[in-house]
């Protein structure tokens, strides 16, 4: 796919078809895939709402919000919808690193016929806006005031933007879309879990049309998903096996929310583990290796005791699992 603004959707493509939902909506596609498509994950699991709230997205250029607790594969959703669309796909990570001048563009040096002059660099929004691509905002409720009120013109009904330091307004592409995810809805920290989330003003959020929220897969999704990854563990055994680690991961997930851990274990992290155990051919180190060793101090025996309760074991004792001060 060339990079220019003449680009159009080709095709029409069957929701029922490509992603399993019981609906007769058909989304606009690309036939090409160019370099920001993302690549496909042939194994994903589609959660049916919010797939189709991220297709209302794509098919009618709705503002679309995805919520929920890290590790349950907010922007890969994003991502993977696209994938499947061959629509290209850009993300942004809004930390407290990310400037006005990051998504608007700034004045530069350069070299021209070997003379050094000063010229404009569009930011990742300009350049984004006048292109058929899916902006993607993520951790949309860390970013700073400045940065948010850049991305609030965006967010218009009519999305135009305008470059003040050109004296030019940039019409949205007809195919450039815009999504965000959120572990907060912009509500901040108000439970100490997510340090560095802002509260957002309710004409910000209010901009948003659809919001959709996002939670784990079932256990039995999980699993599936596990198994694909690390097909030794396909087995009866590794079923078991894998069941247990699933089980862990739903307690630590449980104890982020109630505030009794500051971690959790995501399916990536779930992955993670059974591929460790391919390597030590053992649970328990594997785990201690892939996630306990991530936790704090204070935090390491309740893991065990999670361990214990689905695996029937103990977590094998080690310095890094007391809870004592260290010397």
């Amino acid at each position: 796919m060339t990079d220019t603004a003449d680009l159009r959707p080709d095709r029409m493509l069957s929701v029922r078809e490509v992603f399993g939902i019981d609906s007769e909506l058909r989304v606009p596609a690309f036939s090409e895939r160019d370099d920001h498509v993302p690549e496909v994950d042939a194994v994903y699991r589609f959660n049916p709402d919010v797939t189709l709230a991220i297709l209302a997205g794509f098919m009618r250029d709705r503002r679309v919000m995805v919520q929920g607790l890290h590790g349950t594969g907010k922007s890969t959703h994003i991502e993977q919808v696209a994938a499947r669309l061959n629509w290209p796909c850009v993300r942004l990570n809004l930390d407290g690193h990310i400037s006005r001048l990051d998504l608007v563009g700034k004045d530069a040096v350069v070299l021209r016929e070997g003379q050094q002059v000063t010229e404009f660099q569009q930011g990742i929004v300009p350049w984004a806006l006048q292109r058929p691509v899916a902006l993607i905002f993520d951790e949309y409720d860390a970013g700073r005031p400045d940065v948010m009120f850049v991305i609030q013109r965006i967010l218009e009904r009519d999305g135009k933007f305008t470059l003040m330091d050109q004296n030019r307004v940039l019409r949205p592409h007809p195919y450039f879309r815009l999504f965000a995810t959120a572990n907060t809805v912009g509500l901040g920290n108000l439970n100490g879990l997510y340090h560095g989330a802002q509260r957002l003003n309710h004409a910000q959020i209010d901009r948003w049309n659809i919001v959709a929220s996002l939670d784990y897969l079932p256990a039995a999704e999980e699993i599936a998903i596990v198994q694909a990854r690390v097909p030794s563990l396909a087995d009866e055994a590794g079923t078991k096996l894998v069941a247990s680690m699933v089980a862990v991961a739903d307690l630590t997930r449980k104890g982020f929310a109630a505030g009794d851990l500051s971690t959790l274990m995501s399916p990536r992290t779930v992955i993670t583990w059974a591929e460790n155990i391919e390597i030590f051919k053992d649970p328990a180190l594997a785990f201690r290796l892939s996630f306990v060793n991530k936790c704090d101090d204070a935090e390491r025996p309740l893991v065990a005791e999670y361990f214990q309760r689905c695996f029937d074991r103990e977590l094998k004792e080690s310095h890094q699992l007391s809870a004592g001060p260290r010397e």
